[in-house]
Order: structure tokens, then sequence, then C-alpha cells
């Protein structure tokens, strides 16, 4: 007769069925909306390819899961060649807890305000994450997972602290805690611990629940720019 499972060898079955559903679930739901969203996907390259020149798409190395470098895919809201500064400065004053925009009757005070980098369009794609719809492939080749903490840019895991460190440790995602409950109405460190949490207490069922809650988050805009 076999030995009964010790509780470390049941907490390891079921992380493994986890990430084997999670893993069919995003490959699935994936290809499903990257094949119903083509025609507002046309229509958003359209749009940017109207709005400014450059190129309609706009690669970006990220850091996923366990510091492992990918590119990432999405709409070009932003003019060609921008100053990628801007951005840098931007992640260290957030990271140090600032405000990156000053106006009091914001709703989103943890992003930058009047970005002269983000072009017409960009902002309104920006705003109800339109921009981000290329990223199904990213999830699709296995860079990503549909939810997950945002990936970091490089020079921002560079000023990590152990603490934040803790956020690589699972699979970046499209959506997450952050993107449906916070965006930019809350800070650098409230991210970091919404982003914690989510690692240690996901499963299948939150994952459905935050990837329904993601829409209505998208369409309402709050907290983004």
């Amino acid at each position: 007769m076999a030995a009964p499972a010790t509780f470390g060898e049941r907490v390891r079955v079921a992380e493994e069925r986890y990430f084997v559903a999670k893993r069919l679930l995003d490959v699935s739901l994936a290809i499903l909306l990257f094949v119903l969203l083509i025609p507002i996907m046309a229509i958003v390259a359209a749009l940017v390819a109207c709005d400014s020149p450059g190129p309609i798409l706009f690669k970006q190395k990220r850091v996923g899961q366990n510091g492992v470098h990918f590119d990432i895919y999405k709409f070009r809201s932003m003019c060609n060649n921008a100053d990628v500064g801007v951005h840098r400065d931007a992640v260290k004053r957030f990271m140090q807890g600032e405000r990156l925009n000053r106006e009091r009757t914001t709703d989103a005070p943890y992003k930058l305000g009047d970005d002269k980098r983000i072009t017409r369009i960009g902002k309104f794609i920006r705003r109800t994450s339109l921009d981000e719809l290329p990223q199904l492939w990213n999830i699709i080749i296995g860079d990503m997972s549909f939810v997950g903490p945002r990936p970091p840019v490089p020079y921002e895991v560079e000023m990590y602290n152990p603490q934040a460190m803790k956020r690589l440790l699972g699979k970046p995602g499209l959506t997450g805690p952050w993107q449906v409950y916070g965006r930019g109405t809350v800070s650098y460190g409230a991210m970091v611990e919404m982003d914690i949490a989510y690692l240690s207490n996901r499963s299948i069922w939150y994952d459905l629940k935050l990837i329904v809650l993601t829409a209505p988050a998208a369409v309402r805009g709050k907290g983004g720019v």
C-alpha cells in the first residue's frame, strides 16, 4: 500500500495542475480573442498609421519570469522615436513614491500627466488599453500569461529591492489586480504588494475573475491616461 502523500507533495501536485490549466486557458482564450478582435485591431492599426508617422507596432524589451528578457508588442501610442529618458525618470520618481500627475482632480496621480510624446489616438488607446491587444501574441507564444504582474522594463528592475524582486517569480500578465483595481490610482509600493498577494493566492478561479473584470475596468478607463 502506497504511503499517503505528504503536505509538500500535495502542494507540488496542486501547483503543477494549476500551471497546466493556466497555460491551456491562456492559449485557448488568446487564440479565440485574437481571431475575434482582428476587425478591431485592424481599425486601431489604421488609426495609428493615419495619426502620426512611424511603425504601427511598438516593440520593447521587458523582464519576464525569473528575470528572462523578451520583446513585448503594443500598438504605438507615442510619436516615433519618443525620448525614453522621460519614462526612465518617471519610473524612478514613481518607485520613490512621488505623484507623477500634479493635477488635483486627476484620477491617475501615478501616471504622467500631459505627456507630449503621446499622440491623439495614443491617448484613447492607452486609456482603454486597446494598445495592449498585440500582447495576445505574447501570450500565445508563452512569454506572458493573461493574469500576472505587469512586465517591467530592464531599468526598472535595476532599481528593485528584494521585495520587488518577488514580482518576477510569476509569469507576467496582460491583466491582474493592479490593472483591475489600481492602474494609475495606486502607489508603487501598493502595486508591488498587490502583485505579491496575487502570486501567493493565485488560482484558476481567481484568474477567471480578474479576466472577466478587466473589460469593464478598461471601458471605465479609470487610472489610465
